[in-house]
């Protein structure tokens, strides 16, 4: 299903934009060494339900996971990438730690998710990969408006990450987000120009350039939830919810002033 949002609907993203954000921001600013990562999950269910809004996650049963997800936040450190699945684990210096929360708010979703080095020592590859990611990002938001396609999306994130050195898995990207949390279109992070669904003002979008340091496959831990490099290898994610406009892309997930 693909859902174009009233004018109304987009200002309650707009809402659930700034608190996905919020809370983001403030599990970065208390994620450190010594912390556990189901101290970050308690901190974002607290902050999920201060803010009356439900948790995209916990009741969340793909079929690519094994069960309801159970938790409120994707915690994933080091070789993990993708639906990391909070456990007892506590952050050391030198970790890379991304967060990737959803959630619903005056029933409509944003999703975002940040990469990021705990502690003071900050190791270069992992600074290259967070930063290519970012860069990736930040190409698809200008590649996405009204009359583009997907298509121009997905070149424009695959672009960025070719030329950093990476290759790009095809089996999650980004995906259309509305009153639920995944929808299509699917928006691969690499692809063709001027081909896909043709972007529409009121379509939201999760955009989430991933990468690994020195693989593009994927293998899933023994949780049945996380999704790790098959070497090893370190790894980064970066996710912004956007929607389309007359104007271009409204990033809705950035972090406020």
């Amino acid at each position: 299903m693909i859902e174009i949002l009233t004018p109304t609907d987009l200002l309650r993203a707009k809402d659930s934009g700034a608190l996905v954000a919020d809370i983001l921001q403030t599990l970065k600013s208390r994620s450190a060494v010594g912390t556990n990562l189901l101290e970050i999950d308690a901190w974002a269910r607290s902050m999920i339900m201060e803010a009356g809004a439900q948790s995209c996650y916990v009741d969340y049963e793909p079929s690519f996971g094994r069960g309801p997800f159970g938790h409120y936040i994707c915690t994933s450190v080091n070789d993990a990438v993708l639906h990391g699945l909070p456990h007892d684990y506590t952050l050391a210096d030198g970790d890379l730690l991304s967060l990737d929360l959803a959630v619903s708010h005056g029933g409509v979703v944003a999703d975002s998710a940040i990469s990021f080095i705990v502690g003071d020592v900050q190791p270069p590859e992992s600074v290259a990969l967070i930063d290519a990611t970012e860069r990736a990002l930040s190409a698809g938001i200008a590649a996405a408006g009204p009359g583009a396609r997907i298509g121009d999306i997905s070149h424009a994130i695959g672009s960025v990450l070719t030329a950093a050195g990476y290759s790009v898995n095809t089996e999650f990207g980004g995906h259309g987000v509305g009153s639920t949390m995944h929808q299509d279109p699917h928006v691969s992070n690499t692809g063709r120009p001027g081909r896909g669904y043709r972007l529409r003002p009121g379509l939201l979008l999760a955009l989430e350039p991933w990468v690994m340091a020195d693989t593009a496959k994927l293998v899933t831990d023994a949780d049945g939830w996380t999704l790790r490099s098959v070497t090893g290898c370190r790894t980064a994610h970066s996710e912004h919810t956007i929607a389309i406009t007359n104007d271009g892309a409204d990033v809705l997930t950035l972090p406020r002033a």
